[in-house]
């Protein structure tokens, strides 16, 4: 693999630990501060932040099979 894929790849897993962190904020958010009043809100936000954890967690297993070649 050469060094600017591994970079690629690399810069996709942060991009996508970012995203998933920031969808966890606005769940949790949701939870500590505009509950049970939003209640409505919960299954969307708590879908996307399950969504975003998703793809953080494939970019993560494409970084670690990039760093072990």
């Amino acid at each position: 693999m050469s060094d600017d894929t591994f970079k690629a790849v690399q810069k996709a897993e942060r991009k996508a630990k970012r995203i998933a962190s920031e969808k966890a904020m606005a769940l949790h958010d949701l939870v500590e501060d505009r509950l049970p009043a939003a209640f409505e809100e919960l299954p969307q936000i708590a879908q996307e932040a399950y969504d975003a954890c998703q793809v953080w967690a494939e970019a993560n297993a494409a970084l670690k099979a990039a760093e072990k070649a």
